[in-house]
């Protein structure tokens, strides 16, 4: 085989050299020669078609468009990398007795107990009940009629008006706000009305205060409002299956404490605890 005498075995050697691959591999051996495995440790890597179609879906989610080859080939290798090191980092005991890791470990942990508690579902009688105690949070036709005191604009200084403000109005003294265009006295006003005048979401907030006692501050398109809703009324109580979806995460969110604790109970009641406290 004739050789070419322009061949260079040293110009072979330089361009190995700068190749990124040579130097992934030559990381890898030194992770081998400087932590020997103790055995144990499972050395196959497996990355199979789905996961490289997991990482092009990835890619593709963040930056609305396919990765190119070039793009997948770094994809991959930075996947390879994250699984070599995790596994040397479990081979070395890393993972023990780090408060981070503890912590992102427990996150994920309550974020599955979380996902599992989401699928436990309230029966018909609870969420019954829910409505038939407000009725009015749910109806489309509710009808308010409320004062309502201007505190100022939603900053500091609105902020502290109205804290003042209400303090006032707590042990029954008069007060007056900031002059504003619209009234402070409102006479069975539809929700739709409200929205009009204050902005969105500004009624459905009030859905949820309690009649007679002044509350806030309150957000509008204005700035910060204290509000005292008189009265309540509904030309018709709504029907479970109409309202159904809201009166249900109302109750996941009214239960969420409680349904976590018992969870967490159930999983404890598999531990042996013993707690020794310094005297």
């Amino acid at each position: 085989m004739a050789v070419d005498p322009n061949f260079s075995w040293k110009a072979v050697a330089r361009r190995g050299l700068r190749e990124p691959l040579f130097h992934f591999l030559l990381a890898g051996a030194a992770i081998f020669l400087l932590f020997p495995e103790t055995g144990g440790t499972d050395r196959r890597i497996v990355i199979d078609e789905a996961q490289v179609s997991r990482l092009a879906a990835q890619w593709a989610q963040s930056w609305q468009r396919a990765p190119t080859p070039g793009e997948l080939d770094g994809l991959i290798r930075d996947h390879l990398k994250e699984e070599i090191y995790y596994r040397e980092a479990l081979r070395l005991g890393l993972n023990e007795d780090d408060p981070v890791v503890r912590r992102r470990m427990r996150a994920k942990m309550e974020f599955l107990a979380n996902a599992a508690l989401e699928d436990v579902t309230a029966d018909d009688a609870t969420l019954q009940a829910l409505l038939d105690r407000n009725p009015s949070r749910y109806a489309t036709d509710v009808r308010f009629s409320f004062d309502q005191i201007y505190a100022g604009a939603d900053d500091r200084q609105g902020e502290a008006r109205a804290k003042t403000l209400l303090a006032a109005l707590t042990v029954g003294r008069r007060v007056e706000g900031p002059p504003l265009s619209i009234p402070a006295n409102f006479e069975n006003e539809a929700a739709y009305a409200i929205s009009r005048d204050f902005g969105d979401g500004f009624a459905d907030a009030m859905r949820g205060l309690p009649v007679g006692t002044w509350q806030g501050p309150m957000r509008s398109g204005f700035g910060l409002h204290l509000v005292r809703v008189r009265a309540v009324s509904t030309a018709r109580k709504p029907l479970l299956s109409e309202v159904r979806r809201r009166v249900e995460n109302d109750w996941r969110n009214a239960t969420r404490v409680a349904r976590e604790d018992r969870a967490f109970a159930a999983l404890a009641q598999g531990y042996d605890i013993k707690i020794a406290k310094p005297e």
